[in-house]
C-alpha cells in the first residue's frame, strides 16, 4: 500500500474583469479570460491552457469564447464523475512527475510520486479507476524501440495501485523485456480496459483484466484508445507512415464487427483523444489548439479552442 500526502489546496480566483494576456510564442498571439472559479460543473469542456500551463474551462456551447483559468498546473488533464486527475511535473532535481486527485473545485485530495515525464492521464467514467503513464526514456512514441512507458492504473475505491502494468499476463504472449504499455481506457464496469502495447517493433490493441491482470490482444497497429461514451466503439491512432515526427491517423473501431472507420482528421495527431459525446471526438494539436471531427469518417475538424490541449467533457 502506498502512502498518500493528502493536501487540501484552495483554487485561486482571477480577479475581476475580462483580461487578455500574450502567448509565450512568435506570434505574440492572446486569449480572452474571464473572471470566475475553475470548478468541474456539467456543461463545461476543462483543458490544459497552453498559455499558461493551467487547467482551464470554457462552455461546452461556446468553446472558442473566454476561458477562466485556474491556479492547478498540469501537462495532462482529465475529468470523470466531478472528480479530476492531474498529472504534473514533478519538483525533484531528476525527471519526475507527480498524480495529482482534486475534487470538484480542483481542490487536491491526494498524489502519487511517479517516475518519468507525464504523457497520459485517464479516469473510468465513475470516477473510480485512474491511470496515467509517463516516459521513463526518450520522449516519442513516432520511433518504435526507442522509449519505454511506465502505467499505472489506481483504484480510488479500494486504494489498491499497481504502479506497472507490465507484469499483464498477455494470452499468447511471452513476456518481454520491451513489452510496454500506454493509454488505459476504462469501461464502465471498472474492471476491464483497452490500452496499447507494443513489442517486437508493433503495437497491439489489447483488452485487459484490471482485478486478475491478464489480457488479450484484439488487433496490430492501434495506439491510444479511448472507448466511447457507449462502450460501442474505440477511437485509436494508426501509423499510416513511415518514419516521421507524427505519423497517425485517427480511425474508429467498432468493437461487435472490428471493422475500422479512417477519421476526416488526416494531420498525424499524437493524442489520447476524448469523446465530447457519441458522434465526436475531440483532441490536441500541439500549436494548434483543441480539434473536433465527427467519429464516423465525415465532415471535417474544426477547431474547438486556440492555444489549449488535454481536453475532457466535465460528466
Amino acid at each position: 500500500m502506498v502512502r498518500f500526502l493528502i493536501v487540501l489546496a484552495a483554487v485561486v480566483v482571477l480577479g475581476a474583469g475580462a483580461t487578455a494576456y500574450a502567448l509565450r510564442s512568435p506570434e505574440k498571439a492572446s486569449v480572452e479570460v474571464e473572471a470566475g472559479p475553475v470548478e468541474l460543473a456539467p456543461g463545461r469542456l476543462v483543458f490544459v491552457d497552453d498559455v499558461s500551463g493551467k487547467v482551464a474551462s470554457v462552455p461546452l456551447g461556446a468553446p472558442a469564447g473566454p476561458r477562466r483559468v485556474s491556479s492547478l498546473s498540469c501537462k495532462r488533464f482529465f475529468t470523470a464523475a466531478r472528480q479530476g486527475l492531474c498529472l504534473a511535473d514533478g519538483s525533484g532535481p531528476l525527471p519526475g512527475a507527480v498524480a495529482v486527485f482534486v475534487d470538484q473545485g480542483l481542490g487536491e485530495q491526494r498524489r502519487v510520486e511517479v517516475a518519468g515525464v507525464p504523457n497520459r492521464a485517464k479516469l473510468s467514467a465513475s470516477g473510480r479507476m485512474a491511470s496515467w503513464t509517463t516516459f521513463v526514456t526518450g520522449d516519442s512514441y513516432a520511433q518504435s524501440g526507442t522509449f519505454s512507458t511506465r502505467t499505472a492504473i489506481y483504484d480510488e475505491q479500494t486504494e489498491e495501485y499497481s504502479s506497472n502494468v507490465e507484469g499483464l499476463r498477455v494470452e499468447g504472449m511471452r513476456m518481454s523485456d520491451d513489452m510496454n504499455f500506454w493509454g488505459v481506457t476504462f469501461t464502465p464496469d471498472d474492471r476491464t480496459f483497452y490500452a496499447t502495447m507494443s513489442t517486437a517493433g508493433k503495437t497491439y490493441l489489447i483488452q485487459g483484466d484490471a482485478v486478475d491482470s491478464t489480457a488479450k490482444t484484439l488487433r496490430e497497429n492501434a495506439e491510444c484508445p479511448s472507448l466511447s461514451p457507449d462502450g460501442k466503439r474505440v477511437a485509436f491512432k494508426k501509423r499510416v507512415a513511415g518514419d516521421g515526427a507524427r505519423p497517425w491517423r485517427q480511425h474508429v473501431l467498432d468493437l461487435a464487427t472490428m471493422v475500422e472507420t479512417p477519421l476526416a482528421e488526416t494531420r498525424g495527431i499524437d493524442d489520447q483523444v476524448v469523446w465530447l459525446d457519441n458522434d465526436t471526438i475531440a483532441y490536441g494539436l500541439p500549436g494548434e489548439g483543441i480539434w473536433a471531427v465527427p467519429a464516423n469518417g465525415e465532415g471535417a475538424p474544426r477547431q474547438l479552442v486556440p492555444h489549449a490541449s488535454s481536453p475532457s467533457v466535465v460528466s
